[in-house]
């Protein structure tokens, strides 16, 4: 019997592909739980010939059998989640029966949203790159107990409570500059209301005892995390960061299990890197390369649209959030889209006045100067290749090279957004 827990996350700055890859991994599994972030998250799935786009529902919501489980960890959105269902109820997918929500899982207010508009506006040009949908505000809430929770909803007097927290809320707001707010607030609360008594028809659970019993007997368990680690709440590229931790380690908090409890964990990366919102990022192309990168790979936020910015894979970071994650299991995703490149780099090093740096710095390589290892491209379509052993060459090269570096196998290769252009080794 397994009585582990496996863990999907990203080790670059979010937007690696851990929709597809849990979709992908799903059949393998009976439970898929997300452990921590918000509706800033953007996993898209596609297969059978269509595409989504989930927020807060965890990846494995499409796959037959499943439970789904919003874990503790998780800010919500009763708007943007109750949207998201009826999306997927629109496919033909009876959510009721799949998907369970923590009593513990914190609430995303209208004032959050409001409060996250006036931060970001009173930072000018040090603003973060905020999704602005709430989650700082309401994780801040969290920390400083102050929050309220999706169990709360089914309490007598939840109104008054909601009531007490948005008076709080509005005595801060009169704090910041004034700003512009992108969204009519009435509107938003009247909407809010209404989606937290259509949640009412879900089962809110104490996840952490779901979780473990679910363990206890060998139920396979794979949680699911957001972002990626370099936007860790303590270990990534501080302040340009989320509001939670976003490495396997926020299993543990985000879940309610032991360490002991953790398997395997998959940690997934771009065969190059992206980025989108404020922040250093070493390896950032303002060339040609850089444009081709986000034209060919469609690199655009899931949530939000924003082009990403883009750039060559970044070593350094890897190896980091390898080390930093205990990664067993490496997951290369698009290398197809650098299959017409001549050159491709890496960077294996930084250099910041006249010092070589060969390990990820404090200051997450703000004004670095990357040093690059130059790899001759593969210079053929691998969308259609389903076996290792059809890989060019080059490509082969690539792989061995990341494997021997960062000490992990690489044991998926992903050759398409589609579900099935995935490469098992």
């Amino acid at each position: 019997m397994k009585n582990t827990l496996d863990v999907v996350l990203g080790l670059q700055w979010g937007d690696e592909g851990k929709g597809k890859v849990v979709d992908v991994l799903t059949p393998s599994y009976k439970v898929v739980a997300r452990f921590q972030g918000g509706p800033n998250a953007g996993h898209s799935l596609v297969f059978d010939g269509d595409s989504f786009v989930l927020h807060t529902v965890p990846s494995g919501i499409f796959r037959k059998g499943t439970v789904n489980v919003i874990g503790n960890g998780v800010v919500i959105d009763p708007v943007i989640l109750m949207e998201e269902i009826s999306q997927i109820e629109a496919r033909g997918v009876d959510v009721s029966n799949k998907l369970l929500i923590s009593k513990r899982a914190h609430l995303i207010l209208p004032t959050h949203r409001v409060l996250d508009a006036a931060s970001e506006s009173a930072m000018g040009k040090g603003k973060i790159g905020s999704t602005l949908k709430g989650i700082g505000p309401a994780y801040s809430d969290k920390t400083g107990r102050n929050g309220l929770r999706v169990g709360d909803i089914l309490q007598d007097n939840f109104r008054e409570i909601y009531d007490a927290h948005k008076q709080r809320h509005e005595q801060l707001i009169h704090l910041y500059p004034p700003f512009e707010l992108p969204f009519n607030f009435d509107e938003y609360e009247q909407k809010w209301f209404q989606a937290v008594e259509q949640l009412k028809r879900f089962p809110f659970i104490d996840s952490e005892v779901y979780v473990n019993e679910a363990l206890k007997a060998g139920t396979p368990i794979l949680a699911e995390g957001a972002q990626g680690s370099l936007l860790d709440i303590d270990f990534g590229t501080y302040p340009y960061v989320t509001s939670s931790n976003t490495l396997s380690a926020g299993v543990c908090t985000g879940l309610g299990i032991a360490p002991s409890r953790v398997g395997k964990v998959y940690g997934i990366f771009k065969a190059y890197c992206t980025r989108v919102g404020s922040g250093p990022f070493p390896t950032e192309l303002f060339d040609a390369d850089g444009e081709r990168l986000r034209a060919i790979g469609h690199e655009y936020g899931a949530t939000t649209g924003r082009p990403r910015r883009c750039g060559w894979l970044d070593m350094v970071a890897l190896k980091y959030t390898v080390m930093m994650n205990g990664v067993t299991d490496l997951i290369m995703m698009k290398a197809d889209v650098m299959d017409e490149f001549d050159t491709i780099k890496v960077a294996v090093a930084y250099k910041k006045d006249g010092e070589l740096l060969e390990s990820f710095p404090y200051d997450g390589g703000k004004d670095v100067t990357p040093v690059y290892k130059e790899f001759p491209g593969w210079k053929t379509p691998l969308s259609g290749l389903r076996r290792y052993e059809d890989f060019p060459e080059a490509f082969k090269k690539y792989i061995a090279y990341i494997e021997t570096e960062t000490g992990c196998r690489i044991s998926i290769v992903s050759v398409g957004p589609d579900r099935d252009a995935t490469v098992m080794r």
